[in-house]
């Protein structure tokens, strides 16, 4: 069974405090990002019938006023990929995915158990979402095929390779081996560029763990903290793109693409 797993605990996190907004301002955040998942039930449904590029604006426009109704400010550093790319980025939140879809849309890499989520689970699967079992290894390779059938036909798939969330803080904390290198396997069979995506976020100006789910904590709790915060950003810097060789090894560059990410974190 492959179940990645953190050294993170709650020391990772930052210690209880009182909510920078009011109580009126949070209930009011919360009505948005409800009506965002109602607005996401419809796009649901609309994404099979609009064309490529229309998809992706929708992707894009849903993701960005969602982080906006959580009061989530998005900083982009660095040109985005306009054509098909395995996007590789650290994962530190539930938000992160939010912030990959308002960069570039993509077709994401999740869990089998995101197909089963009210309204998301559905967006997921009709946004073009590959699922994996990580239950079944055995089903690794055929879900590796599936991501370089999708890269071959043109399409930019985005993978958290450290398979878990953890705080970026600590390098106790950090995954058993970092980044997996088997979707890194579809990109050199795809003849795809690796584009290494750093996320990071700031609470008040300075880098935080504020809006990290980590460990045996609830995602209603996560979701709190950041309805609670007061100038809370996610950046998301994009790193210049890998370009792997025919037959290159896929181990090398998932190293490299962790590397490059590692660089552009906040010290």
């Amino acid at each position: 069974m492959w179940r990645p797993a953190s050294g993170c605990g709650p020391c990772c996190l930052p210690p209880p405090a009182a909510p920078d907004v009011s109580a009126p301002r949070r209930a009011g955040r919360l009505l948005g990002v409800l009506g965002m998942l109602v607005a996401g039930a419809g796009l649901a449904a609309l994404l099979p019938v609009l064309p490529a590029a229309d998809r992706q604006a929708a992707l894009r426009g849903w993701a960005r006023a969602t982080l906006r109704a959580l009061g989530v400010r998005l900083e982009v550093r660095g040109r985005p990929p306009r054509r098909r790319a395995l996007l590789v980025a650290n994962h530190v939140s539930w938000l992160d995915v939010l912030a990959v879809l308002a960069v570039s849309p993509a077709r994401m890499l999740a869990k089998r158990e995101v197909r089963g989520w009210p309204v998301m689970g559905a967006l997921a699967a009709v946004a073009g979402t590959v699922f994996v079992d990580r239950a079944r290894p055995r089903e690794l390779p055929a879900t590796v095929a599936r991501v370089a059938d999708a890269l071959r036909a043109g399409h930019p798939v985005a993978v958290f390779p450290e398979g878990t969330t953890w705080c970026g803080a600590a390098a106790g904390c950090r995954p058993g081996r970092g980044f997996r290198p088997a979707m890194f396997q579809a990109a050199v069979v795809a003849g795809a560029p690796v584009v290494p995506l750093t996320v990071a976020y700031r609470y008040a100006g300075d880098p935080s763990t504020l809006p990290a789910f980590l460990g045996a904590e609830t995602l209603w709790a996560s979701v709190r903290r950041v309805l609670a915060a007061r100038d809370l950003t996610v950046a998301v810097t994009v790193a210049a793109a890998l370009h792997p060789a025919d037959g290159a090894d896929r181990r090398l560059l998932a190293r490299a693409a962790e590397a490059a990410i590692h660089l552009s974190r906040p010290r």
